[in-house]
């Protein structure tokens, strides 16, 4: 059950449209498009949506996959995960657990010494609050 309940219209309203296509409508950036993918700037990511805090930039590495990558969740309560069958793929979803709002996938080509997952993110559905 999702914390954040809005209307459709609501979120067309909050979000740019490139953020409601990824966000409500599991849209995604093209690869070493989005703002955060050679970012290195430190911070906590967060959802774009409804401000969760999601990811932490220690978290974050190189994938080479053109989206940032994080090993992990800054907080696993946050973050909830869903079947994806679209594409002709199986794929896990992440999606921000207090409004629904789809951020990228998981898979398990990540860091083997950092537990071996990759969260593929989209740049369009976080925003980096950084450190001062």
């Amino acid at each position: 059950m999702t914390k954040v309940n809005k209307t459709d219209a609501e979120w067309k309203a909050e979000l740019t449209p490139e953020q409601y296509e990824i966000m409500r409508r599991k849209g995604t950036e093209r690869a070493f498009t989005g703002k955060y993918w050679d970012c290195h700037d430190d911070g906590m990511y967060r959802c774009a949506g409804c401000k969760a805090e999601l990811f932490k930039s220690d978290d974050k590495f190189e994938s080479g996959s053109g989206w940032p990558s994080f090993t992990q969740p800054a907080n696993a309560e946050k973050v909830a995960s869903e079947v994806d069958r679209s594409h002709l793929m199986t794929r896990t979803e992440v999606l921000c657990a207090d409004c629904g709002a789809h951020l990228g996938h998981v898979f398990d080509d990540g860091p083997r010494d950092k537990g071996g997952l990759r969260y593929c993110i989209n740049s369009a559905s976080i925003e980096l609050d950084e450190k001062k």
